[in-house]
């Protein structure tokens, strides 16, 4: 998920101490800080995220992690945040280097062009030093130039990667899947992690510890399709990877509503009662599938597809399958008011991805940066994309 962080143009204050998050001592601070970045423009509507009391959910499954806060005057006053976490990722052809991921940059907006920004990812970048990474990356809108111009003109950040993220709300009606046509297989976790294993090799940013993000509760399922005609069937007695069919799908579901949720804000109240309109035709006839949108103007979460793979002449067609039964599973689900992925902006498995471009973004932003000062020749940063895939944790998100 993108962050948002303020432009600076001042030097850093002397007053400002950048410190551990202590739970106890700094979570009602930290909440009533949270809050005040949540203003968003005037006559606009905001996207509002609730941490639901927990302040490192977003950072909470990674093994090694991290939260500092910054302090600034004489009444030690928090008025900036940054998360990271470190993990051991692919760069393509099996290669794999420990890399860390900065998130939830955020400054005060009283206390920003302070240099406050800045001198939370100097610290950060301390720690990541301290855990031996190779490489540090972020991730931010492609709009966003007050936090492009902080990482890649203040601290050596390279543009990098631009993903695109797709939104599909959840409806009031069911989408349709062909039981005629369509098998959709359930994987156990350890099918899901050998399969994974095989087919994302040599793309970017695949974790080493896929296994423990397939057995974490937050993971709904991995599920396969398959054309029903092919009668594949896993045998356990043989390698499965050998026997993968020569046309199927594959994804998985992540169920980031129990980390934290979001909200609409500032919405005019026109298009409240358009959307409620919506909602409310869509219940009364579900036959006609109309495209209603959720009640994103209360607190909702999502599911968040990762780990989608495609192959064979089927392979379009049974991706939006499995993407119709992640909707469905939203659509059980109350809390739940739409289902994201986020991939290579020229991988093909987009194309099988159903969304709508009025709630995606065209173009995420990764910038990154090298922690080894390696060869031009051995640096990733340098190197040519070894693969237009890009596997996205859903623990980023």
């Amino acid at each position: 998920m993108s962050e948002r962080v303020a432009a600076e143009t001042c030097p850093p204050p002397k007053m400002v101490v950048v410190r551990e998050f202590d739970e106890e001592r700094d979570k009602a601070a930290l909440e009533e800080m949270e809050r005040r970045c949540e203003i968003g423009p005037r006559g606009k509507p905001s996207l509002v995220t609730d941490l639901m009391g927990d302040p490192i959910c977003r950072i909470r499954h990674f093994p090694s992690h991290v939260m500092l806060v910054a302090e600034y005057g004489e009444e030690r006053r928090v008025v900036g945040v940054v998360r990271g976490c470190v993990k051991t990722v692919t760069r393509g052809k099996s290669m794999y280097v420990k890399v860390a991921y900065i998130l939830g940059l955020r400054v005060c907006p009283a206390h920003r062009r302070l240099g406050i920004g800045t001198k939370l990812v100097q610290h950060i970048e301390n720690w990541c030093q301290k855990n031996e990474v190779e490489y540090a990356y972020m991730a931010t809108d492609s709009s966003n130039e007050p936090s492009i111009n902080l990482f890649t003109k203040k601290c050596s950040y390279a543009k990098f990667r631009t993903p695109t993220m797709l939104v599909q709300p959840v409806h009031a009606h069911y989408k349709p899947i062909s039981s005629s046509r369509t098998l959709i297989l359930p994987l156990p976790p350890q099918l899901a992690e050998l399969v994974y294993r095989r087919i994302f090799a040599n793309s970017e940013f695949f974790p080493k510890d896929i296994d423990k993000i397939l057995m974490n509760k937050l993971n709904l399922g991995t599920f396969m399709a398959v054309p029903k005609k092919s009668n594949f069937k896993w045998n356990p007695s043989n390698n499965p990877l050998q026997l993968l069919p020569p046309t199927f799908a594959i994804l998985s579901v992540w169920n980031t509503k129990d980390v934290f949720k979001l909200q609409v804000k500032g919405a005019s109240q026109l298009t409240y009662a358009w959307c409620a309109g919506t909602r409310a035709l869509d219940a009364h006839f579900p036959g006609l599938h109309f495209p209603s949108i959720p009640n994103v103007f209360k607190q909702f979460g999502v599911y968040f597809l990762y780990g989608l793979h495609m192959e064979g002449k089927q392979g379009l067609q049974l991706m939006k399958s499995l993407c119709a039964l992640a909707h469905n599973m939203g659509r059980d689900d109350g809390g739940c008011a739409a289902v994201v992925a986020e991939v290579g902006h020229r991988d093909p498995v987009r194309d099988g991805i159903p969304h709508w471009t009025k709630f995606s973004w065209a173009e995420d932003l990764w910038c990154i940066k090298n922690f080894t000062r390696a060869n031009d020749s051995d640096d990733w940063i340098a190197s040519r994309p070894p693969s237009p895939v890009i596997f996205v944790d859903p623990r980023d998100f």
